[in-house]
């Protein structure tokens, strides 16, 4: 291989670190905005439009990197399911592996609760995305990967503690709450602690409700 070519392989491999590096940029600069959005504005009022402006890219980097203003909002809503995820997993008790599955459990949905007083606007949006998308019919609400990892971590808590019931059906339950417009709107409002003392209670008195 002459000098020529490795010079130009050189020049190549840095255009494309460097193409790596703005794409990533990019990333971080869109689903910033389209947050900082969220807090601001009713979800029908950030559109993709809106969030390119605000990251100062072109709305067709915007759909590039996401698809569509569905794909955008889910892959938001997936950021923020991963740092739970990742203290669920990996994290220190209650949240994390260590302490008893009503005190796990507990801790679990209080901070699913934050999560969603945090980012009620995003939450609202992203159920409005997988409400809408075009494969809602063929993928419901609980095949999404958050729903997917909530109900079975909320699962088998359930079910480490009482195994006398059906946990998956319990979890459903549970879970099910964050969808009802009352509770909705009052994540939305920022206001998660009484939320988050009704699970506890509700929790509490499932496990003392076990047998023997």
């Amino acid at each position: 291989m002459d000098r020529w070519s490795i010079l130009s392989m050189g020049k190549n491999d840095r255009v494309e670190r460097r193409e790596r590096a703005d794409a990533a940029r990019n990333r971080q600069a869109i689903l910033r905005a389209a947050e900082e959005l969220l807090r601001r504005h009713p979800p029908e009022q950030v559109s993709v439009e809106r969030v390119a402006t605000a990251a100062g890219v072109g709305k067709g980097t915007v759909f590039h990197r996401f698809g569509s203003r569905t794909g955008l909002m889910l892959e938001l809503m997936s950021e923020r399911a991963r740092e739970l995820e990742q203290a669920v997993t990996d994290g220190p008790p209650p949240l994390g592996p260590g302490a008893e599955p009503v005190e796990r459990l507990v801790a679990f949905l209080a901070e699913v609760a934050a999560l969603g007083a945090r980012n009620g606007n995003l939450m609202a949006a992203h159920e409005h995305a997988m409400v809408t998308r075009k494969a809602a019919a063929e993928q419901p609400r609980e095949a999404n990967p958050i729903y997917v990892f909530w109900h079975r971590h909320v699962s088998a808590l359930i079910a480490e503690g009482r195994p006398d019931v059906d946990a998956g059906q319990i979890a459903h339950m549970l879970l099910g709450t964050l969808h009802m417009e009352p509770i909705a709107s009052q994540l939305r409002a920022g206001e998660h602690e009484r939320l988050a003392a009704g699970f506890a209670e509700l929790v509490r008195g499932l496990f003392r409700g076990g047998v023997g």
